[in-house]
């Protein structure tokens, strides 16, 4: 598999983010992330090989203009992008739509949506310049709906409509948009919030970064566009 020589990974602190990152940096990617919290780059970090070549910056993707500092930074500092994974993201949820916290709605859109697009603003330019692909995150949950997530599902729903437009509108110029909707992850963060449940549907992370990098890659060259369920067990 060709693999993309250099990308962006927003949220590559996070448990999907992390296997993404090294996901790529096994194949020869040049990887630079974002990260809010010093002590999670710090152990992301601490987890890649001696002298791999990762990069991070501290960044609030939701702010337009930290967003496109960051990728200014990253593009200078990788000295080239061919790729981006829209990993950053969160879940709310648990309450019907009219008793859940007020600021839900807000946090799920700038999280989900907006920090997706302020990257995509600053990114997709330097994409065009040569060619490359775009990744995102979506949710298979949100395309079904469901009671108690309306915040989420909204936030995710458009983020899946802005991967098919702007698969459209960039088609001509070489780069390609897809997104990955997984159901529910296996991560250490979600087995202690759903103690006692059956993970035998959940998805490794590994295994959504292996479709991840496959969509990044040469060899997806076929498809844009594309909504690609990955909530299949390992």
């Amino acid at each position: 598999m060709s693999a993309p020589r250099a990308a962006l990974v927003t949220g590559g602190t996070g448990a999907l983010g992390r296997a993404v990152v090294k996901r790529l940096l096994a194949a020869g990617t040049k990887v630079a992330v974002s990260y809010r919290r010093a002590d999670e780059w710090r152990s992301l970090q601490s987890e890649a090989s001696a002298g791999a070549p990762l990069y991070g910056f501290e960044a609030d993707l939701a702010d337009a203009s930290r967003a496109a500092e960051f990728v200014a930074r990253a593009r200078e500092r990788l000295g080239r992008l061919d790729a981006l994974a829209l990993v950053a993201g969160g879940w709310a949820g648990g309450k019907p739509f009219d008793e859940a916290p007020a600021d839900e709605w807000s946090r799920m859109l700038r999280g989900n949506l907006d920090s997706a697009a302020n990257v995509c603003r600053a990114a997709l330019p330097l994409l065009r310049a040569q060619g490359g692909s775009v990744v995102a995150v979506g949710s298979r949950a949100a395309e079904q709906g469901g009671a108690g997530m309306a915040a989420y599902a909204v936030s995710k729903v458009a983020l899946h409509a802005l991967v098919r437009a702007l698969a459209q509108e960039n088609r001509a110029h070489g780069v390609r948009v897809n997104a990955v909707l997984p159901g529910t992850i296996d991560t250490p963060a979600n087995r202690d919030a759903m103690k006692g449940a059956d993970r035998s549907g959940w998805t490794p992370p590994e295994r959504i970064a292996e479709v991840v990098a496959f969509l990044l890659s040469s060899e997806s060259g076929a498809t844009t566009g594309a909504l690609v369920p990955v909530d299949a067990p390992a």
